[in-house]
């Protein structure tokens, strides 16, 4: 088994379980991560997920060069996973994904801390998109994700020097929300954590699909889109339950529904 996961009343806790490796994420590996989306996102009870790396080394060194080496090029290419690396740097999953960068977030590492929602890093990480050192490009959402996140320039800078940049450089950025001492990382998550885990549940879910549609329209044309998920928190009796609590000074009480 090289993936850890648990679920820890609603919040679901994703671990890579390469240490030896530096967790880098080879086929099996991936495969494994891709299930384990796909039962997170099947799950309703689930309102949060986590993704880290195990020890203190590193978040991710990427693809397992020893297991995928020896494609050529256009192979790479054409085996590329549409849900970008490990499944999930391009795929926006049903509930928040928080990325606990404890370490080195470099190639497919650092691509899976872009597809994040929420990026919370220990005061040691560093991150990088190397590829082009190993005759290599970032083909699993870095060249897409990091030139609309940052300025061109920068992203560039970073992408075709492969240098890398500490937790508060791409706290800086935009990259990541918080950093913090190592011995603080699990704290600091749990707060976010509870923090999403307080809000309605629909409301997340509608304000993070709206986001996402922001990126590819003009923003008066998404603010007109009734998506499914704007219209499903707009009719649920969350809505009145939120103001409602608030007048009466009480917790809200949420059904999700």
């Amino acid at each position: 088994m090289t993936v850890l996961f648990e679920k820890d009343g609603a919040v679901a806790r994703v671990t890579i379980d390469r240490p030896e490796r530096m967790n880098a994420v080879d086929p099996a590996t991936e495969t494994e991560l891709m299930r384990i989306w796909d039962e997170i996102d099947a799950d309703p009870a689930l309102r949060v997920a986590v993704l880290t790396g195990s020890g203190e080394r590193a978040f991710s060194a990427g693809a397992d060069m020893k297991a995928t080496g020896n494609a050529t090029g256009l192979e790479y290419w054409c085996a590329q996973n549409p849900d970008g690396f490990g499944g999930i740097s391009m795929r926006r999953l049903r509930v928040p994904l928080i990325a606990r960068v404890n370490g080195l977030a470099l190639g497919g590492g650092m691509e899976m801390v872009l597809g994040a929602d929420i990026v919370i890093a220990a005061e040691t990480a560093r991150l990088a998109l190397p590829e082009a050192k190993v005759g290599r490009m970032p083909l699993d959402g870095g060249m897409v994700l990091l030139a609309r996140m940052i300025p061109e320039k920068i992203a560039l800078g970073l992408m075709i020097t492969g240098r890398m940049m500490g937790a508060e450089e791409a706290q800086r950025l935009g990259l990541v929300n918080a950093v913090v001492a190592a011995g603080d990382l699990d704290a600091e998550v749990t707060r976010w954590c509870d923090d999403i885990l307080s809000c309605a549940p629909l409301s997340v879910r509608a304000i993070r699909a709206q986001v996402a549609e922001a990126r590819s329209a003009p923003p008066a044309e998404v603010r007109r889109r009734l998506t499914p998920e704007l219209r499903a928190a707009l009719l649920s009796p969350d809505a009145d339950e939120g103001v409602a609590a608030f007048v009466e000074k009480r917790a809200p009480v949420w059904t999700g529904e």
